[in-house]
């Protein structure tokens, strides 16, 4: 009897003891499972796709955006822009010089030093064109894969050479004087009517490139 109870109250002692190590594992328990990371959801890869490449939802079916390559000019390209753009300084100065010894010399023809005046502009605007000419096919040329501002190079290119073959016709149809007497008169308004036009389409070219900002 004596055993019995005996036996019964270290079973009472040993309660405590048990409680606490049940409590120890099950906080310990807990404690683990909150601590660990969580696992990461498998994605379903399409069917056809690389598995090892990291799939972008927003860029899924998408073209990779293009960019323009750029233009290297070379040295000599800037050399002849330079000169292009002041010769073109001349431009409108020459056209109006020209026009007004023009349309003297048409209204009263002499062979005085107005003439010579008006045949060395002309030989001026000739000598422009050629050098702008130059100058601008070569550069139009080597910057031909450029797209930037390539349809207002073109319109002027266009028109200047226009304005080009206008001053040779204007040149070729030139009234000569004779003596005090105008030979070949019947050139003499064609000749005029060609100046002007090619005064007009250079005007329009050059203001053109105005425009451009370069």
């Amino acid at each position: 009897m004596v055993e019995v109870r005996s036996s019964r109250f270290r079973s009472i002692r040993l309660l405590p003891f048990v409680w606490l190590i049940c409590f120890s594992l099950t906080t310990w328990a807990q404690t683990g499972t909150t601590s660990e990371e969580p696992q990461a959801q498998p994605v379903s890869t399409p069917a056809g796709a690389d598995a090892t490449l990291p799939q972008n939802p927003t860029t899924a079916g998408q073209q990779p955006a293009t960019h323009p390559v750029a233009t290297t000019y070379s040295s000599g390209y800037e050399i002849r822009l330079k000169i292009h753009k002041y010769a073109s300084f001349a431009t409108l100065p020459l056209f109006a010089t020209e026009y007004a010894l023009g349309q003297s010399l048409y209204n009263t023809p002499e062979t005085g030093s107005k003439k010579t005046a008006h045949a060395i502009v002309g030989t001026g605007i000739i000598g422009l064109f050629a050098v702008n000419g130059v100058t601008g096919i070569w550069n139009l040329w080597e910057g031909r894969h450029d797209t930037d501002g390539r349809t207002l190079k073109i319109a002027h290119s266009v028109l200047m050479l226009a304005a080009s073959g206008g001053f040779v016709a204007t040149t070729a149809t030139a009234p000569s004087l004779h003596r005090g007497s105008t030979v070949l008169t019947g050139n003499k308004s064609l000749h005029r009517d060609l100046a002007v036009a090619s005064i007009g389409v250079g005007t329009v070219g050059y203001v053109l490139m105005l425009f451009k900002g370069r």
